[in-house]
């Protein structure tokens, strides 16, 4: 559940919570995930999903918070880099 999600996240000290999406509610799920880090302080802790997202649905996820979408096709090094990326932006900002 993303309240699972969220805590054990934030009892691990992770750095990013990935989530693959197949079901069609990653509206939802995401929402809920990044509503629930807002509301606990962890806005520290990167989001990002893949699966099955329509495209269509790109700029409403990043508007609530995911940092990057992964749809199906990306190249792996894609994901890679953009991972580093974000990774790297977050700890120059701690």
């Amino acid at each position: 559940s993303p309240t699972e999600i969220v805590e054990t996240a934030m009892q691990e000290d992770v750095a990013l919570i990935g989530l693959s999406l197949l079901s069609g509610a990653h509206k939802l799920l995401l929402k809920q995930v990044t509503d629930l880090l807002r509301e606990r302080g962890a806005t520290d802790i990167i989001v990002v999903a893949g699966g099955a997202i329509p495209a269509s649905d790109v700029p409403g996820l990043k508007a609530m918070g995911v940092a990057a979408v992964f749809t199906p096709g990306t190249p792996s090094q894609s994901i890679l880099d953009t991972l580093a990326a974000l990774l790297e932006a977050r700890q120059q900002a701690v």
